[in-house]
């Protein structure tokens, strides 16, 4: 009779202890959110545009579950405590929609800091026409500038993915070069999330598939709030 003796098995790896808002590398604590933007101008904070711009998500284990604007209008009371704070963003809101049904309630409400959309679901049609995107958001970035307002917008990450176009990517990097030629022409501060980190995370998105958890909201306020930051280290 032979016997077989097996090598002694190997522990397996303890899991990575899973990140909380506390932990996570890519958020800010609310104080030095606020230290980051001290002295920042803004006191009339403004987001128009698509679920991307109403902060839509599922919650996440350890975070806060607050869009990412909510989080932005919170760290800029803490530097000026009057802040008002508008938030039109309309889930699947097209950006011929936003300049019809948006425009007039931003005007109205004079902001000095406005978000504006990257377009998204102009993307779910079986043929897009990026010229006819450009010239639409082209038309609502310059009435968000005409109001004098600092502008910010958001490239889609590559974690967003739609099955059911098998071009999806080329959609998107697409999508993504309009609004970084836009971004250029109106100074914008632009978060590029195309190829964050946070894009391998695979707990990032909602169960929909599409829209970032609360985690993920999390880190895009942090990007805002450094790219605002960049803006006012380069005041004169």
């Amino acid at each position: 009779m032979t016997s077989i003796t097996h090598p002694a098995a190997r522990p397996a790896p303890a899991p990575s202890p899973r990140l909380t808002e506390e932990t996570d590398p890519h958020c800010l604590p609310p104080a030095r959110a606020a230290e980051l933007l001290s002295g920042a101008p803004w006191r009339r904070f403004a987001a128009i545009g698509d679920s991307l711009s109403a902060g839509v998500g599922d919650p996440s284990p350890g975070y806060t579950s607050l869009g990412w604007a909510d989080r932005l209008a919170d760290v800029l009371r803490r530097v000026q405590p009057g802040l008002a704070y508008l938030n039109t963003g309309e889930v699947g809101a097209t950006t011929d929609r936003v300049l019809a049904t948006q425009l007039d309630r931003m005007a109205e409400f004079g902001p000095d800091l406005v978000h504006v959309p990257c377009g998204a679901n102009d993307l779910f049609r079986r043929e897009p026409d990026f010229a006819a995107a450009e010239r639409s958001l082209r038309r609502l970035y310059e009435a968000a500038a005409g109001t004098g307002a600092r502008l910010t917008m958001f490239t889609l990450g590559r974690a967003f993915v739609v099955p059911g176009f098998p071009d999806w990517e080329d959609r998107v990097r697409t999508l993504n070069a309009v609004v970084r030629r836009l971004a250029r022409d109106h100074d914008a501060v632009l978060v590029d999330v195309w190829d964050h980190p946070v894009n391998a995370r695979p707990d990032l998105l909602s169960a929909d598939g599409i829209h970032f958890s609360a985690s993920g909201q999390a880190v895009l306020a942090a990007e805002v709030v450094k790219g605002l930051a960049g803006v006012l280290g380069g005041r004169d």
